[in-house]
């Protein structure tokens, strides 16, 4: 599924594991079935505790860890929370998974390192990319691609990311 330009781009910086927190719950809080969000970054850039915190503002009960091995594990919250990592497959074996289902099922979708299954992505979605940067903070760029998530991009940019999000 080829990708267009994103409809809306946000940048968020974070300084500390309670602002990536805070941007989960943002996220978390528009979460509806079929939400689809998409996590890049290199190896220890909070690449899991974003996830972990957007399952807990989910509504995810009990431990969340990263699923490097399993590819896929399903969660339940105040709806089904799926959350992948296909660092280890190929685009190829990721095909075969039947991931669909997932990305257009009853739930909200993470999947972490992204970029290694970009053809297969549905064409709307949301898309952070972490970097860190020279003070240990975290950049966290967050583009959108079609609705809802453009205009999450833009809620973002105009108003930022507050405890009472």
């Amino acid at each position: 599924m080829a990708q267009s330009l994103p409809q809306q781009v946000a940048s968020f910086t974070s300084r500390s594991l309670e602002d990536t927190e805070r941007l989960a719950a943002f996220l978390a809080s528009r979460a509806f079935p079929g939400t689809m969000i998409t996590l890049d970054g290199d190896l220890g850039a909070g690449k899991t505790h974003f996830s972990k915190a957007f399952a807990k503002h989910l509504g995810v009960a009990g431990m969340v860890n990263s699923p490097t091995f399993t590819i896929i594990k399903e969660y339940e919250g105040r709806m089904p929370f799926y959350h992948m990592d296909v660092y280890r497959i190929s685009e190829d074996e990721a095909a075969e998974l039947g991931l669909d289902e997932y990305f257009f099922g009853q739930g909200a979708t993470l999947v972490e390192w992204s970029s290694r299954i970009e053809d297969l992505l549905p064409e709307q979605r949301l898309s952070l990319q972490i970097t860190v940067n020279a003070d240990d903070s975290r950049t966290i760029l967050c583009e959108g691609y079609g609705d809802p998530y453009g205009q999450w991009c833009a809620e973002l940019k105009q108003n930022g990311v507050n405890d009472n999000s």
